[in-house]
């Protein structure tokens, strides 16, 4: 029987395996107070910890300094943007917004996107995979 594997990733942890079956709960605050301690958080590098990675979605925990800007092109998958605290500027060719703590914000087209830190900011990335890309690959 072939399991798929959540993998937890903390800054100097290493790798955390957590059998797809069973209920993973993580301390958003604990994570963001460690990702803000380590190193690459304070040579002013972006900070991410994967929470969840598996055939389906990928959960990101993601730490942005201020002024930090990510420029990319989204894929077939859905992509979900949710504040945790700060906020961001929002830009593609056609459209710019805001948002700020507690709000959400999802693409679900194919589409160029830049993202600005307008103060120290921390969001959940969600990736919601293809399925009928991702049956084709495996």
């Amino acid at each position: 029987m072939d399991t798929e594997t959540n993998v937890l990733r903390s800054p100097g942890a290493g790798e955390l395996p957590v059998d797809a079956s069973s209920a993973l709960r993580q301390d958003l605050p604990d994570l963001i107070r460690n990702m803000k301690l380590s190193n690459a958080w304070v040579r002013g590098d972006l900070n991410s910890m994967i929470l969840v990675k598996n055939t389906e979605k990928n959960v990101m925990l993601v730490a942005l300094h201020e002024g930090t800007e990510i420029v990319s092109y989204q894929s077939n998958d859905s992509i979900t943007f949710q504040i945790i605290e700060g906020k961001l500027e929002f830009y593609t060719r056609k459209t710019s917004a805001a948002i700020g703590m507690g709000q959400v914000l999802t693409l679900n087209d194919k589409v160029k996107y830049r993202l600005t830190a307008s103060e120290e900011t921390v969001l959940l990335l969600s990736i919601a995979k293809d399925r009928a890309r991702s049956a084709m690959t495996t």
